[in-house]
């Protein structure tokens, strides 16, 4: 398990709760699938997912950043390296 892996499941719970997805956990959500490209969400969505992502884990995540957030394993990395650069 990498020190990924507890950021990952975080994510996927907060992203399936915004979007309430149904007949998914965060242990079946893959965290590379995209998720405007194949879980469709769309820019709002993605704003709502990243003002949760920034309460849950407390940093700042720049709105020019949203774009890059495509992936549940690149948002838990962007919220890796937030969190390095804070120390």
């Amino acid at each position: 398990m990498s020190a990924l892996e507890p950021t990952i499941v975080r994510v996927a719970e907060i992203i399936i709760n915004e979007l309430k997805l149904e007949d998914v956990t965060p242990q079946t959500f893959d965290p590379d699938l995209d998720l405007v490209d194949e879980v469709g969400i769309d820019s709002m969505d993605l704003a709502t997912i990243a003002l949760s992502i920034r309460d849950e884990f407390s940093i700042r995540i720049d709105e020019d950043d949203y774009p890059k957030l495509t992936t549940v394993r690149i948002i838990a990395e962007y919220i890796r390296d937030k969190r390095a650069g804070d120390k």
